[in-house]
């Protein structure tokens, strides 16, 4: 097997049991790190300590992970215009906070007959939010609901 030292210096390939009385020696540990190279590679080093270093730096990294939060606004074909400000008020704020905004009509009994009701509000909150979002998906129906997803635009986090 090739061995590595604690000060990374590299040694060579030596006998199995060389390297396990060399880390015994020093007090450390005989770790394989490359079991799949030919000849093998070992390193004597403290196992517990790079298990230590390993998880820390696994933490910091979820730590520094951004969440994407999705929002959700919910319609009614009948839904009035004022009404309907608000709530593209709620989606703008929302979408300059960096989260998603999905869209939702739901239609009851015989407004299903009617889907263009909805694609028109749909396309007119993408309209009124176009400067600042992206429609990341676009209108579907889904049984009795109307679905739109927006997504900050790209252009606009840099800023």
């Amino acid at each position: 097997m090739r061995l590595i030292t604690e000060d990374n210096e590299n040694i060579g390939v030596v006998p199995t049991r060389d390297a396990l009385e060399r880390a015994i020696r020093v007090g450390l540990d005989l770790v394989e790190v490359a079991p799949n190279a030919e000849p093998p590679v070992c390193r004597i080093m403290d196992f517990g300590k790079f298990q230590y270093a390993r998880a820390k730096k696994e933490r910091e990294a979820r730590r520094q992970q951004k969440q994407i939060e999705v929002k959700e606004i919910r319609l009614r074909p009948k839904t009035s215009d004022h009404h309907l400000e608000i709530k593209v008020r709620s989606a703008r704020r929302w979408l300059s906070e960096g989260m998603k905004v999905k869209v939702r009509i739901q239609f009851r009994a015989r407004e299903i007959t009617y889907p263009e009701i909805g694609r028109e509000m749909l396309d007119q909150i993408a309209g009124a939010v176009d400067d600042i979002a992206i429609v990341e998906q676009q209108p579907s129906m889904e049984g009795a609901t109307m679905l739109m997803v927006l997504a900050p635009s790209p252009d606009k986090k840099k800023k």
